[in-house]
């Protein structure tokens, strides 16, 4: 789909210009794409980015802080997430030893599970959004790096 016909528009100020629209044109359609599979899943990309850094880190427990660092979309209210997470008893909450302050977050089995089928889900759809050989992909990959070099 071409991005000026997408957004109807007429042109650009240049091709630095398009590229920042279309990265964003193309993250938020790429966002409501997995957003529409998630859903039958009772989840939402922020839970399910929560999730898969708790898996990441299994066994060992992680903070809301360190979540937060990790988190794709870094404005996410992580202790929100993370209360609707432990009323789906998907993570579960444990104070810190160390700091009483600090609540420490584990997924649980039933996360696990749930994640697991989540990410099948999208992996199986993955060509229906992202139409790219694997070549293509890893250009893009080191293209998108190269944007956010300082």
């Amino acid at each position: 789909m071409e991005l000026e016909r997408a957004i109807k528009t007429t042109g650009f100020k240049s091709q630095k210009h398009k590229a920042v629209v279309n990265v964003m044109f193309t993250a938020y359609q790429v966002k409501s794409r997995v957003s529409r599979i998630l859903k039958e899943f009772a989840l939402t990309p922020e839970q399910f980015n929560v999730l898969r850094i708790l898996k990441g880190s299994h066994p060992t427990p992680l903070c809301i802080k360190e979540i937060a660092e990790r988190m794709i979309e870094r404005n996410s209210n992580v202790p929100r997430i993370a209360d609707r997470l432990a009323l789906k008893k998907l993570i579960k909450r444990t104070p810190s030893s160390e700091d009483r302050r600090e609540t420490l977050l584990h997924i649980t089995p039933a996360g696990i599970h749930l994640l697991n089928a989540a990410s099948e889900t999208i992996e199986s759809h993955q060509s229906d959004f992202v139409n790219l050989t694997e070549d293509q992909a890893a250009n893009l990959n080191l293209l998108l790096e190269n944007l956010l070099k300082e």
